[in-house]
């Protein structure tokens, strides 16, 4: 803005950020929801939203070119099915799941980062991925949302 908040004819901001998220929003929801089971997805890198009774919970990624696991989308979405397996108030079919690839890897980091910063899925705030937040810090007994919504199974 110039003097007296008038536009700067002379600006020109690139809206990347919108361009990059309308597109591969649209792309995302081309690419069919398939049940979520063992040896879904491609070993490749990409990203993947998870939807809980058609509700989108969780958007991952994997990478397994620019991570030390080297993670493919297949073995990703593996871990998630015997995560959900251990679990009491839910099943693997209960969840289904949509990908995508790229053919750069820091679009996956890129495309990840953009999608939860929009639709902000519940899983991704609750414990959900990787890693359960408090778990094994000094001090803390914390029990994430996702544990204590879907509470491992008794043996």
């Amino acid at each position: 803005m110039s003097e007296g908040n008038e536009p700067n004819p002379y600006f020109f901001r690139f809206d990347l950020d919108t361009a990059i998220r309308d597109q591969l929003i649209q792309c995302l929801e081309k690419v069919p929801k398939l049940t979520l089971g063992k040896s879904i997805g491609p070993p490749e890198s990409g990203i993947y939203a998870l939807y809980h009774k058609e509700e989108l919970v969780y958007v991952g990624k994997a990478s397994k070119e620019t991570t030390k696991s080297g993670r493919t989308l297949r073995a990703r979405l593996n871990e998630h099915v015997s995560k959900i397996s251990m679990r009491q108030n839910i099943t693997s079919d209960e969840v289904s799941v949509r990908f995508v690839t790229f053919e750069s890897e820091w679009w996956v980091f890129a495309a990840e980062f953009v999608l939860i910063a929009y639709f902000e899925p519940a899983w991704n705030y609750s414990g959900f991925g990787s890693k359960t937040p408090g778990k094994g810090r000094p001090g803390t007994d914390r029990v994430s949302a996702w544990n204590e919504q879907f509470p491992p199974k008794e043996a």
